[in-house]
């Protein structure tokens, strides 16, 4: 900012030497101001650091588009990082090893698909996006709430013990409900994601759960060999705990993914789906199974075979969901009308 100027010297300029110099500015204190067209760093307005250019990135000049919002842009975004397919769920059955043709062992997982079926889609109409909600194993009637046995009984599936959201990059990435999925929907070979939780442990100090070394054995320590010590820093730290403090607390069932994992082995009649490398969590525990977004997917003709293969194990889908729809109508209508004891006494 420039010096202020003598009042007296401020009053004493005409209006044509004003004129004559567009950089004088005369305030209402009668302060000389350079009149600047920029107000930046370099002219003492700004004390932000000249490194920090807010406004540097998506710039026009570089080539990149211009930000928008909203859904669609946002779906727009995700395109390339979501698959163009729908994922299936497995169980955990245990670790084991292949060999391949050169005689190299390979650790794989072996996963299990117990009944994996199709349970509803989502639409960008309707939800805001695209996906398939796929379901997995069974479970019994008399366990599940009044409202998820409506949910079952409209689609006429069996009530599922697992649930899980698939989202898909379009419309052409939906599969009918009710139709049954098969470990040949992934091709031996190509790479997957999967995801699951990892191995709970309970409440861990910090020295299990962090890796601290903990504090020394003698030398006037009593007791606090294997504590964390202090938490919380003084005067400047604003004397309080941070927030993400490395403390000791709950240790595992983390939700993991590991990612660009190969395919080895499908097989149809046993439900196996064999994967290269570990995946995380215990025996038993549902994993996630999906196209690697990392990798190239599947070929076109592989997609379109498999989605193919799926519908004519299955051509009755359509009629069992109308059906289905039709009876969940009349009972809804029965208990509202208080007649439900009789479609009870009509399947005993």
């Amino acid at each position: 900012m420039a010096s202020r100027m003598s009042a007296r010297w401020a009053a004493a300029l005409t209006k044509s030497s004003m004129l004559s110099n567009p950089r004088v500015l005369i305030t209402e204190r009668h302060t000389l101001l350079p009149r600047t067209a920029r107000r930046g760093v370099k002219y003492g307005w700004s004390t932000a650091n000249p490194r920090d250019k807010p406004t540097r990135f998506n710039q026009p000049s570089a080539g990149l588009p211009a930000l928008t919002t909203g859904p669609a842009a946002a779906l727009k975004r995700k395109e390339q990082s979501t698959p163009l397919r729908t994922g299936i769920l497995a169980t955990k059955k245990g670790v084991s090893a292949m060999y391949n043709a050169k005689g190299m062992r390979m650790p794989c997982t072996i996963l299990q698909m117990d009944q994996v079926q199709v349970v509803a889609a989502k639409t960008r109409a309707k939800n805001g996006y695209w996906a398939v909600q796929v379901g997995c194993g069974q479970k019994e009637a008399g366990n599940v709430t009044a409202p998820l046995l409506g949910y079952f009984e409209a689609k006429g599936i069996a009530p599922k013990r697992h649930l899980a959201e698939f989202k898909v990059r379009g419309e052409e990435g939906l599969l009918p409900v009710g139709v049954q999925l098969q470990p040949d929907w992934f091709k031996v070979g190509q790479f997957v994601d999967a995801r699951s939780h990892s191995r709970g442990f309970g409440f861990a100090g910090g020295m299990k759960r962090h890796g601290f070394s903990g504090q020394g054995a003698s030398h006037g320590n009593s007791k606090n060999h294997r504590t964390i010590g202090t938490s919380g820093p003084s005067q400047g730290g604003g004397s309080r705990v941070h927030p993400g403090k490395k403390m000791p607390g709950r240790m595992g069932n983390e939700r993991v993914t590991i990612q660009n994992l190969r395919v080895l082995k499908v097989d149809n009649e046993t439900g196996i789906v064999v994967i290269n490398g570990h995946v995380a969590g215990p025996k038993g525990c549902i994993v996630q199974i999906a196209d690697a977004i990392k990798k190239k997917a599947p070929a076109d003709t592989f997609i379109a075979k498999a989605r193919r293969l799926t519908l004519e194990r299955d051509p009755e889908h359509e009629a069992r969901l109308a059906s289905a729809r039709e009876a969940h109508m009349e009972l809804k209508e029965m208990r509202k009308e208080g007649r439900i004891g009789e479609a009870v006494g009509a399947f005993l």
